[in-house]
């Protein structure tokens, strides 16, 4: 019986239906079908099939079970066409394998096995094969799954056959070296890989993750079939490695390249408005029900129609479409819906309070806020600062900030010449304690505020707490995210508030999901919004101290 040949069954699968795949999945197969169909590409059953046993007779998993990996139908498509296709020279036709797949779909395992066929198997004598990353931990994650499927076999782990050294993986009999490699593109000159694998390159940094990889692909010349393997989700960063390969991928697909060394398998939704489809989610995630289920992805679909920026990560992460670091974060209609009720501060006389200012740049606006509980609906009241001569430049130059109507309905104080005069911020909150007998118990402020305002707050009794205004501010927009969901804040008639809260992006950090706020265009102005989570910082770090106070239950019964 002859050798399968997994690259039709796959492409078969797919025409017919059975297996849901996108439009760069469906455009790498017809071209690898017909390329072997019409000679361009020479496929050789045997050589395929013989990495393929390989794999599912030695490598094993080891998180959560430990029985032998068993490929799926599109894992076999790809290591036939990777060691299956061969030039004219009898060598293997791709150098360059990109891979595109969302998370939980087994990138890492399948990576190690790869390196696990080509260090014992590929008839490299002197291999060297790199686990390559932006820092060593990074790295380790391919590296330390590969030395489980070492260990996880009696033969390849055998004692004198491989060793694991400080710096490195020896295999003795092939003079063959596994090494994990930390970026540093001047010390990379003199590696000669066989085998370089590249994991998460969506977080590989701009430039210097472009520069480490041209090096590293400048290196393969002195091998006579070498391969560099980098395996990605989509990612945040513009302009990097991840872009650059996507674009040479794409002009590959399309017929607009006449590149003959680059195979990629892109995995990804085709349209964003079905982002919560599962025949949509299933082209950017072909292990489906095999490593991740659906009830996993229904779950996390829950959650991303209720956060903008939970979407944004499920977009990326899931479905492989790339979104910019920064990333819009509330609704107009949630907004609209918490804003328009008119309200007075005076209603809120003898109330227990926190307050938040943003002094911003002199020149400019500054903002002050409260945030007063009622009922366990958070009020937020903001007073905007500017100068005179800001004001008028603005006013003349751009009308659509209709700075002169809230000039009139007394949300901005025109304060100073030319710079803002900060003492009208203290003046606002000496007015608000002193005629009103509203008590600001806690007052954030942003760190780099002038410091004579916040010495001479502080000498006035005031409690002043400054606030960093980075990703540890990632707990209180997720809590005012859920708030505003809930219609639990009231921004009342406070258009220009509204306005700052609808300027607001959020910026996620790749490592850990974590977000900070950022404006979506650098024109736009937060000073507002910046006051409100400053105030509400402050409420949650002093909670168990001031919580109880900050209910106001002496005023308004619960």
């Amino acid at each position: 019986m002859p050798d399968k040949n997994y690259i039709r069954d796959y492409h078969e699968a797919i025409i017919s239906g059975k297996v849901k795949a996108g439009l760069w999945i469906k455009l790498i197969y017809s071209i690898l079908v017909r390329g072997i169909d019409d000679g361009t590409y020479i496929f050789d059953a045997r050589k395929a099939n013989k990495a393929i046993k390989f794999i599912e007779n030695f490598c094993r998993h080891s998180e959560g079970r430990s029985d032998l990996l068993k490929l799926e139908l599109w894992q076999k498509a790809i290591v036939s066409a990777i060691f299956g296709i061969l030039d004219h020279s009898g060598y293997r036709q791709f150098r360059e394998v990109f891979i595109v797949v969302a998370r939980k779909n087994g990138k890492t395992l399948f990576a190690a096995a790869i390196i696990a066929y080509m260090a014992y198997v590929d008839g490299e004598y002197g291999a060297k094969i790199y686990c390559l990353a932006p820092k060593l931990e990074q790295a380790d994650l391919v590296y330390d799954a590969f030395y489980q499927i070492v260990q996880g076999d009696d033969e390849l782990g055998e004692e004198g056959f491989t060793k694991k050294r400080r710096s490195d993986i020896y295999i003795r009999e092939l003079n063959t070296s596994i090494r994990r490699l930390a970026f540093n593109s001047k010390k990379s000159d003199g590696f000669n890989p066989h085998l370089a694998v590249c994991d998460e390159i969506e977080a590989w940094p701009g430039d210097t993750g472009l520069k480490q990889y041209e090096v590293m692909k400048s290196a393969l010349g002195a091998r006579k079939q070498p391969l560099i393997l980098s395996i990605s989700t989509a990612g945040y960063i513009n302009d990097g490695i991840f872009d650059e390969l996507i674009k040479r991928a794409t002009a590959f697909l399309k017929g607009r390249s006449e590149e003959m060394r680059l195979l990629p398998f892109l995995y990804m939704i085709d349209d964003p408005e079905k982002w919560d489809d599962m025949d949509e989610i299933a082209k950017a995630n072909p292990n489906l029900n095999v490593s991740v289920t659906e009830d996993f992805y229904r779950e996390e679909i829950k959650i991303a129609r209720i956060s903008l920026s939970k979407k944004a990560e499920f977009l990326c992460k899931y479905c492989n479409k790339k979104q910019n670091s920064s990333v819009a974060w509330l609704e107009h209609d949630d907004i609209a819906a918490v804003g328009g009720k008119k309200l007075s501060i005076e209603d809120f006389r003898g109330a227990y309070v926190v307050g938040g200012i943003d002094l911003s740049r002199t020149t400019d606006l500054t903002a002050a806020a409260i945030v007063v509980e009622k009922h366990g609906i958070l009020y937020f009241f903001v007073q905007f600062f500017m100068p005179k001569e800001s004001f008028e430049k603005a006013c003349e130059e751009d009308p659509s900030t209709k700075y002169r109507i809230h000039l009139e309905n007394g949300l901005i104080t025109l304060s100073g010449e030319h710079t803002v005069d900060y003492r009208d911020v203290h003046r606002w909150f000496d007015m608000l304690r002193k005629t009103m007998n509203i008590k600001p118990l806690k007052i954030g402020y942003d760190r780099y505020s002038a410091q004579y305002l916040i010495q001479d707050m502080s000498e006035a009794g005031y409690h002043m707490d400054d606030v960093f205004q980075g990703t540890n501010l990632s707990p209180i927009l997720t809590e005012l995210e859920g708030l505003i969901k809930d219609k639990s804040v009231e921004l009342g008639e406070n258009d220009l508030l509204k306005a700052h809260f609808l300027n607001v992006a959020v910026q996620i950090n790749i490592g850990d999901g974590r977000m900070r706020p950022v404006k979506i265009e650098p024109r736009m102005k937060i000073d507002g919004f910046m006051a409100v989570i400053d105030a509400l910082t402050v409420r949650s770090k002093y909670h168990n101290e001031i919580g109880r106070r900050l209910k106001n239950t002496h005023i308004w019964k619960e």
